[in-house]
């Protein structure tokens, strides 16, 4: 069974980012969960494929970590979760959060990439 599915399956990265309307916990709380769905959903994921998320969050967002949201949402208590404060870079995104989710991914599929909430700028090759 293992065979089969290492032959099916590669570990692959997958990119996105997303916005809060604002620092409080319930803004971040919004932001967060429609990233993660947005990733689950557009590239068909199971759940026990996801192995770790590194969330960035740019300085103006400290109500909260991303981490411990995604954390409680559809059902991903066992993923491996990081929190980083992004660097500050002048004229960057304001109340942005960046995800990237390492994933065991069909071999014979293309990530999709979710950029949300006026994101799709900071990487508009992958949208």
């Amino acid at each position: 069974m293992y065979e089969k599915m290492k032959d099916d399956y590669r570990i692959t990265f997958i990119r996105g980012a997303t916005t809060a309307s604002g620092n409080t916990v319930k803004e971040i709380e919004d932001a967060v969960v429609e990233l993660i769905d947005e990733l689950i959903s557009r590239n068909n994921l199971i759940k026990q494929h996801l192995l770790s998320i590194t969330f960035t969050a740019t300085k103006d967002l400290d109500a909260c970590f991303p981490a411990s949201i995604a954390r409680k949402c559809n059902g991903l208590d066992s993923v491996a979760f990081l929190d980083c404060q992004q660097m500050y870079v002048t004229n960057d995104v304001d109340f942005c959060i960046r995800v990237m989710a390492q994933v065991l991914f069909p071999q014979n599929k293309t990530p999709k990439h979710p950029y949300l909430r006026g994101t799709a700028k900071l990487r508009p090759d992958r949208c």
